[in-house]
């Protein structure tokens, strides 16, 4: 639900994402985990090297002009 309607908000922006399924993509998977205290929690969003964990999309803005 959360991930549908993040989303759903960054189709309406100009912003440049990638998706990716975590269970079929282990590796996504273990990076998910080891960013969310052991849990699948998604979405979970990459801005450079900060891992933002079922984040807004003011939080995502916001990380993306630090």
């Amino acid at each position: 639900m959360f991930c549908s309607a993040l989303l759903h908000r960054l189709e309406a922006t100009d912003l440049i994402y990638r998706t990716v399924n975590i269970w079929e993509d282990d590796a996504a998977r273990a990076f998910v985990r080891s960013v969310a205290n052991g849990n699948e929690t998604v979405p979970t969003v990459v801005v450079g090297d900060r891992a933002l964990v079922n984040p807004s999309l003011r939080t995502i803005r916001s990380a993306l002009s630090e």
